[in-house]
């Protein structure tokens, strides 16, 4: 029989979700706050832990938090049971390396579900660590490409941002790698001036998030939706495992990654040496292409973006575009811009 450690501070729910689980053949013990909670984990070392978020003495990302730092209990898969659904609350947990997060009220079929399939999953991966073996079978063993890889994240966490919403932040803890689904998304940083500066647009297919597979790496920069986005999120350890077993999908998505800083290396160059006209020409190209719009049709992006890719002011860049659309390359209404003319952008220098 698995041991589930239950902990919350309503004794109305404690009891109802103990005897809910108790009902489901789970020898369930319980803690009515974070600190007793932690306690009786790294005592009783239960199989899986359901917590929830807002309590006294210890609040639910202090639990997990505590327990990832002890080796005895940083395995346990843990799961948060919440009232507090909105998005932040949400990401700010599965980014501390929660295996889950449901929120209050829940199903019965909803919550034994997770604790199903997480108990499943230690399971299989105990069972290959003991025996050394590989299991042809799996799906990993038969990615090819990347392409593959890529449809199989899709089963994994999806998370959908608005234009403008922060997917994760500078100093964070970084547990998931993330895949663009759909939208785009750019990676930020500011500099010593306060100055925004953005480092990267990710579109439709590609992989961004911190590349070190080591845990508790914090983000070194930011990552924000440009527009409505969906994305998947696999955590280090799934993603790892996934290739270790492939390892033509590990050389690919290096090179891809290879492809990615040489590209910022380009951006960079360009910032530093580039006229005004040509930074801002390359930089409306390079958005074009990296939303993957035909050339001809509009994009719609900030001003502010721009001039943060070209590494120049935005007045500066605002003027250069009023420039652009008297010589008719552009044609610009509000946020939306319309290349004219791509090959006399190109030339530019």
């Amino acid at each position: 029989m698995k041991k589930v450690l239950f902990i919350e501070d309503d004794t109305v729910v404690r009891e109802n979700t103990a005897e809910l689980l108790e009902l489901a053949d789970y020898n369930v013990i319980t803690a009515a706050n974070g600190k007793s909670g932690v306690a009786i984990a790294k005592q009783e070392k239960p199989d899986i832990i359901i917590c929830d978020i807002m309590m006294p003495e210890m609040d639910g990302y202090g639990v997990l938090q505590a327990l990832s730092q002890d080796p005895s209990t940083r395995q346990i898969p843990f799961i948060f049971l919440s009232a507090k659904t909105e998005h932040k609350d949400i990401r700010k947990g599965m980014d501390l390396g929660a295996d889950d997060y449901l929120t209050k009220p829940f199903e019965e079929e909803e919550l034994i579900s997770a604790i199903e399939s997480r108990l499943a999953k230690v399971s299989i991966l105990k069972k290959i660590q003991e025996t050394g073996d590989r299991q042809p079978e799996t799906p990993q063993e038969k990615l090819a490409t990347l392409n593959d890889l890529r449809e199989m994240v899709k089963e994994y966490d999806q998370q959908n941002y608005k234009s403008g919403e922060t997917i994760y932040e500078e100093g964070k803890m970084s547990n998931h790698f993330f895949f663009v689904d759909k939208g785009v998304v750019k990676s930020h940083r500011m500099d010593q001036y306060g100055k925004e500066l953005i480092t990267s647009i990710y579109k439709e297919g590609d992989f961004f998030g911190n590349t070190s597979f080591h845990k508790s790496t914090p983000y070194n920069e930011y990552a924000t939706a440009m527009e409505d986005t969906r994305l998947f999120a696999i955590t280090k350890d799934e993603l790892k495992n996934i290739l270790m077993n492939n390892s033509n999908i590990t050389l690919e998505l290096i090179d891809v990654m290879g492809d990615n800083i040489a590209g910022i290396k380009e951006q960079l160059l360009e910032m530093a040496y580039g006229s005004v006209r040509k930074k801002a020409a390359r930089t409306i190209l390079l958005f074009s292409q990296k939303i993957r719009r035909h050339p001809t049709q509009s994009i719609r992006i900030s001003r502010s973006d721009l001039a943060s890719v070209a590494g120049m002011a935005s007045e500066t860049l605002i003027r250069t575009l009023s420039d652009f659309k008297k010589e008719g390359l552009l044609e610009i209404e509000g946020r939306n811009i319309k290349i004219l003319d791509v090959e006399a952008l190109k030339r530019i220098s």
